[in-house]
């Protein structure tokens, strides 16, 4: 028997980033072209070379988590559950003992507890076990991420974790993808969160050179594609998203953003933090999502880019791109929203992949802003400065971590007919 195949759309969003909290204030902010990044106010250290960050400004916690359950949880849970109850409030979805069992949650972070591992080694170290919180474990494990957002809302379905770096957030949306289309689930709460602004996180960072130093500049120091970009901006928050197998969503008059049609993931087997030199991971990954989603490369109209902002991979994800869309690369936009928001980490992916989802919907690309001097070996349409109003059909989201895992989702218009 041949089973008809499982279509999944995005029908709701939540969004806690660098450039505003939720989905009408950082959508507006990223297509006007504005900057989450300045300086770093969550600690200071007078030889750190790096303070600036893109910390998240407007997420009160005590929105979404009690008093006593706040002091439980680590900041990247708060994100996690904020941006989950958004984006099941946007999709207007209602979770009951009658469908908890087929609604599920995948949400992933790249790092986890951090901020929790620091604090309380410090407790350790100067006063004893005893001041070590008996939640210190629940706070710092990455799946309790997942584990507390279906506690919250009651979803019974699969739940798992995904932890791969900064490919992490789409990894997470693309697991989630195929659980749905293989019938394990209906709905599917998905995506990536991360806070990590700690000086062990950003002196690590800092250390490997990995980060920009334009400390003076902050609104100016994500700069992907541009010839004096000198490394990237770490960020905080979170990209949690609402899937659905379409006639779940239909059958319930749900308002749906996008359809999921693609997923590729890869890994480049060559270096721990560089991608490979010929950008082959970045190519055969955005090659098996379009092949997953029986969609040529002719028919992609957008890339929202990795872009980190660090010399090897704007180059190298221009060279990947260059390779599978041959003449068409430089016919289809490309931007990274990293130049707005830096760069959310295990987050990262789920945010972008909102962004793709919300230009489809809206008919609008965003920006690539501080693309003043393009670097020569990236020669491509990066949408520079300024949003483009645009009618665009099929986007894909591309996401790179340490490791050299890759993962690719590929986003099409929705046109019901």
């Amino acid at each position: 028997m041949v089973l008809k195949e499982r279509k999944v759309v995005v029908t709701g969003v939540g969004l806690i980033t660098p450039v505003g909290t939720g989905k009408e204030k950082a959508w507006n902010n990223i297509i006007n072209g504005v900057c989450g990044i300045g300086p770093l106010t969550r600690f200071s250290d007078p030889l750190m070379p790096v303070r600036i960050a893109g910390e998240v400004a407007d997420f009160d916690p005590l929105q979404y988590i009690s008093v006593k359950d706040v002091k439980k949880m680590d900041r990247f849970i708060h994100f996690a559950v904020g941006a989950a109850d958004m984006a099941i409030e946007d999709a207007a979805l209602k979770i009951t003992s009658e469908n908890a069992n087929r609604v599920g949650v995948l949400i992933g972070s790249g790092i986890g507890g951090l901020p929790a591992i620091e604090s309380y080694c410090k407790a350790y170290m100067e006063n004893g076990y005893k001041k070590v919180s008996p939640f210190f474990i629940p706070m710092l494990i990455i799946n309790l991420a997942a584990g507390n957002v279906s506690i919250r809302c009651g979803a019974k379905g699969p739940n798992s974790s995904v932890a791969t770096a900064c490919a992490t957030g789409s990894h997470a949306i693309g697991d989630a993808y195929k659980i749905i289309q293989r019938g394990d689930a209906d709905a599917m709460i998905a995506g990536g969160t991360e806070s990590v602004i700690t000086p062990l996180a950003v002196g690590g960072f800092a250390i490997m050179k990995a980060l920009s130093r334009r400390n003076d500049e902050p609104h100016r120091a994500s700069r992907p594609f541009d010839l004096n970009r000198d490394g990237f901006v770490v960020s905080e928050g979170a990209g949690i998203v609402v899937l659905e197998e379409l006639e779940h969503a239909l059958n319930r008059g749900a308002r749906i953003y996008a359809e999921v049609v693609g997923y590729g993931m890869t890994g480049d087997a060559y270096h721990i933090t560089a991608p490979s030199i010929d950008g082959d991971g970045a190519y055969r990954c955005m090659a098996i999502a379009l092949n997953d989603g029986n969609v040529s490369p002719e028919e992609v109209d957008y890339i929202n880019a990795h872009g980190t902002s660090t010399k090897f991979n704007d180059e190298l994800e221009t060279i990947a791109i260059k390779k599978l869309f041959k003449e068409h690369a430089y016919k289809l936009a490309v931007s990274s929203t990293k130049s707005m928001t830096g760069h959310l980490l295990g987050a990262a992916g789920g945010v972008e992949s909102i962004f793709c989802a919300l230009a489809l919907h809206y008919g609008i690309i965003p920006p690539t802003i501080n693309l003043d001097t393009p670097d020569p070996e990236c020669d491509l349409d990066y949408v520079a400065h300024k949003a483009r109003k645009v009618d665009i059909n099929f986007a894909l989201c591309n996401s790179f971590g340490f490791g050299g895992t890759n993962a690719c989702i590929l986003f099409k218009r929705f046109n019901q007919t």
